[in-house]
């Protein structure tokens, strides 16, 4: 599918904000039926967001739905599982079977409706206290779903407000769920998370410093609630020029010491072995998603 650095939320109810999004450089919109539509708005936004979807857009399109103890979810499953939908977004997930449920539905309506079966993704948000300590269940219910579940995201706003933790603009206290989102997602063999939206608008470079956090723990792209937050999310988790380049070097040279029978060289100064150079081989495989994206 491409990259994954930049989700932008769109209120499903809201036709030129949708309308907007889907124009815009993000990698994928998520148009929203939950916490941005109002409850009496809600069966009313199905028809718009399935209307949006036939549209013609750049990013992917992505659907939240409501979470699964509501009563909306399952018609909202229901009326958006149509040609153009992309994946669906399951917010407050906390429960494996939940997660069961939610994929035994898709590929019923795909089966009914002659779409692809498993074609249609499925991103889970933690965003609870008990998502996060089932954590690394769900992520592993999610591996033996025939490629269904890629990857997790994580909901800071709601995770915080569960808990009852204050919001730092350094986030030292998201740290721990950060980390176990991961850590559950490499060891059930899933992409690397997504990580959670940005509310300080007017902090711009706190959510830069926010982004470079999320890169050096292992995330791969952000969830955003504005336009303005696409470039820096981009930035951040695309490799910068002088990595890709580094890379190239790298891997260059070891595929010319390993024909000679070498496994651990030195270049530029730094040591270079197996992991190093795998590690260099995947900043350049997500170059050449970005670059392909771009043609």
């Amino acid at each position: 599918m491409g990259p994954n650095r930049s989700f932008l939320f769109a209120p499903g109810d809201h036709a030129r904000r949708v309308e907007k999004a889907l124009t815009l450089a993000a990698d994928a919109v998520i148009l929203d039926l939950e916490d941005a539509v109002a409850i009496s708005n809600k069966v009313a936004a199905r028809a718009l967001v399935v209307a949006a979807l036939q549209a013609s857009r750049r990013p992917h399109g992505y659907v939240r739905v409501n979470s699964f103890d509501t009563p909306f979810c399952f018609g909202d499953i229901q009326a958006v599982v149509v040609p153009g939908l992309d994946g669906i977004v399951l917010p407050k997930l906390e429960d494996a079977a939940q997660l069961v449920a939610v994929h035994w539905m898709l590929r019923a309506l795909e089966r009914e409706r002659g779409l692809p079966e498993g074609g249609i993704d499925l991103m889970p948000i933690i965003e609870t206290a008990r998502g996060h300590v089932a954590v690394r269940e769900l992520a592993r219910t999610a591996a033996t779903l025939g490629g269904r579940v890629r990857r997790l995201a994580f909901g800071a706003g709601d995770y915080t407000l569960d808990l009852g933790m204050a919001w730092s603009l350094e986030e030292a206290e998201l740290a721990p769920v950060r980390a176990e989102m991961v850590l559950a997602s490499r060891n059930a063999e899933l992409e690397p998370p997504v990580d959670t939206v940005w509310i300080e608008l007017r902090e711009a470079e706190a959510y830069v410093r926010s982004c470079a956090r999320s890169v050096a723990i292992g995330f791969q792209g952000r969830m955003c609630i504005h336009p303005d937050q696409i470039d820096p999310a981009h930035a951040a988790y695309s490799p910068p020029a002088e990595e890709v380049a580094r890379a190239e070097r790298m891997v260059a040279a070891f595929a010319v010491a390993e024909a000679q029978g070498l496994a651990a060289i030195q270049l530029e100064g730094r040591f270079i072995d197996y992991p190093i150079v795998q590690r260099a081989e995947r900043v350049l495989q997500l170059h050449r998603s970005i670059q392909a994206k771009k043609s």
